[in-house]
């Protein structure tokens, strides 16, 4: 079965596709930012660019959207195109656990957070990264 858009189409949707500063994103920093916690986002010297790090503390948050990083329970395997989507997604997941196990071997501390639990559990998760990066 083919794309139901155009090529023209289907890359203008990807391109708007960001991987930073995205709405989740911006708003767990902002609340970050209000409850005084001071970090930095993306940080490009650390590995995986990191969504919060704190590098004093040795410290990263990693927020994992559920298409891009392969939730368990949320990812769908686009219909068109399987064998592509499934080796890119295969291959992010792969990343995420090498960068946390590189993270883990250089006594850092590592907090990886599903989009799903943001959006349905958002006050929980704003604690549970409080906690963490104090």
């Amino acid at each position: 079965m083919s794309d139901h858009v155009s090529k023209e189409k289907r890359s203008e949707i990807m391109r708007s596709v960001k991987s930073t500063h995205t709405k989740l994103e911006d708003r767990i920093t902002k609340d970050l930012w209000q409850y005084g916690l001071r970090f930095r986002k993306n940080t490009k010297s650390l590995p995986g660019k990191p969504d919060i790090s704190l590098k004093k503390k040795k410290k990263v948050v990693f927020i994992d959207s559920c298409f891009w990083h392969g939730c368990p329970d949320h990812f769908r395997l686009p219909k068109t195109n399987k064998e592509f989507w499934e080796t890119k997604i295969k291959r992010n997941i792969k990343r995420d656990k090498e960068i946390s196990s590189l993270y883990l071997s250089k006594n850092w501390e590592i907090l990886r957070v599903w989009e799903h639990d943001i959006k349905f559990n958002y006050p929980d998760v704003l604690e549970k990264i409080i906690n963490f990066l104090r």
